[in-house]
């Protein structure tokens, strides 16, 4: 099962309050984790870890936090995703890592490695700016095979 990581989560909904709080300025850990009900020690390491990889920036004193560091519409999904959790990953073996004995002989690691690029590139599709719609933009949709529908 794909499944985001806690962390992830949290970094979703601080992007997309920083999105929706845009004119508002800055927004500090504490005042996203108090209306989310999140850590916020674990929040702001969450955030931290955003501004370490250009998605936010902060501000200290008291009109401090943080901010979007670009438009929310050049945020990608999958940025922040992969900003959190690294590289996504569908298998256990990856290019980087042939450990693997059936590495060689594996009959279904290309076909899964390509599943995860089109998962990325559905995430890369959606936006932080998508997040703060009532309702996010239909995805394109693209099929390989023809279907034949019968009446």
């Amino acid at each position: 099962m794909l499944r985001l990581s806690k962390k992830s989560d949290y970094a979703l909904i601080a992007m997309k309050h920083l999105a929706a709080q845009a004119d508002r300025g800055a927004a500090s850990a504490r005042e996203i984790a108090q209306q989310y009900e999140i850590p916020v020690e674990l929040l702001a390491k969450v955030l931290q870890r955003l501004v370490q990889r250009g998605l936010l920036v902060s501000h200290q004193g008291t009109r401090g936090g943080y901010r979007l560091a670009r438009a929310a519409a050049a945020i990608s999904v999958a940025d922040v995703i992969q900003a959190i959790d690294g590289p996504l990953t569908v298998t256990a073996c990856s290019v980087d890592d042939q450990d693997c004995h059936q590495y060689s002989s594996c009959s279904v690691r290309d076909p899964l490695w390509r599943i995860k690029d089109r998962i990325v590139s559905a995430l890369a599709t959606f936006t932080v700016q998508d997040l703060t719609l009532d309702e996010l933009p239909a995805a394109p949709v693209t099929f390989t095979r023809k279907i034949e529908v019968r009446g």
